[in-house]
């Protein structure tokens, strides 16, 4: 399992819990549509449709949770493990990128390609979630366990409301049986891997400062070693009776004239 730096730890962590963004915008464009709505009987896109008068807060809640879930992938994959930090990000970049075009596109605009950015946002959230699961599920039994959950109920859900199996839940709740689980476990994991990445950063933090504390030892010893043969060295110098440096004669005596390159004579 890698480990993330704090710094993209926690502005990952953030974009994953800004995602609950959508259910606050979702509950202003309800509060704003003028006709009764039912979350049962309607579907999200509604919201978002050219005749709500909250349209503009439900489609740019649409394009900012695709940059919030894709920012989210890409910040906290080191702190995924096994394969899931290879697969989660990509299932969850599809997931992004349908809701981004669902948000661009509403339903009464271009038809097909909102129709195509909403089953790259159910089918891409819901198994991201279970790949998401197997990455986080090392650091916590309980939150991988909750997260493949509702990744299995984003799954379900989906393959409900594509086949029109929606009389339990009705059309409306069936998409969002599919829609919300995605928000809820992303910010879940969002606080599982603070929590845990703080506990992953104290041993780290406690071998740098061992290290840090060997190396000024180390250096410490070293300035009493130097300073020992330097007071050794001083010591012999200033001895009596110590040998004196011999001395060479200025007049040139002791060179042989004839083979300069002779040893020198000495008296």
């Amino acid at each position: 399992m890698a480990r993330v730096t704090p710094a993209r730890l926690r502005w990952g962590a953030l974009l994953w819990l800004l995602t609950l963004q959508f259910f606050v915008l979702e509950a202003l464009a309800q509060a704003r549509y003028d006709a009764p709505y039912s979350r049962i009987d309607q579907v999200i896109s509604a919201l978002g449709a050219s005749d709500s008068p909250g349209r503009e807060l439900m489609n740019a809640s649409f394009v900012v949770q695709a940059a919030l879930i894709l920012g989210g992938a890409l910040l906290l994959r080191p702190a995924l493990s096994g394969a899931a930090a290879r697969v989660a990000p990509l299932l969850l970049a599809a997931a992004s990128l349908g809701v981004l075009l669902v948000g661009v596109f509403p339903t009464d605009g271009n038809g097909t390609m909102h129709a195509i950015g909403a089953v790259l946002y159910f089918v891409g959230g819901g198994l991201g979630l279970i790949a998401l699961a197997y990455g986080v599920r090392p650091r916590s039994e309980l939150v991988g366990t909750a997260v493949v959950l509702l990744g299995m109920i984003a799954t379900a859900a989906t393959i409900f409301f594509f086949t029109g199996v929606t009389d339990i839940l009705g059309e409306g709740g069936t998409e969002r049986a599919a829609a919300y689980p995605l928000p809820i476990a992303l910010a879940l994991t969002a606080l599982l891997l603070v929590r845990t990445g703080r506990a992953d950063a104290a041993p780290v933090d406690a071998r740098r400062a061992e290290r840090a504390e060997e190396a000024a030892r180390r250096a410490e010893r070293a300035r009493e070693r130097d300073a020992a043969l330097e007071a050794a060295a001083r010591r012999r110098t200033t001895q009596p009776g110590a040998p004196a440096a011999p001395e060479t004669g200025d007049d040139g005596d002791d060179i042989d004239p004839e083979d300069p390159w002779a040893p020198t004579r000495r008296s």
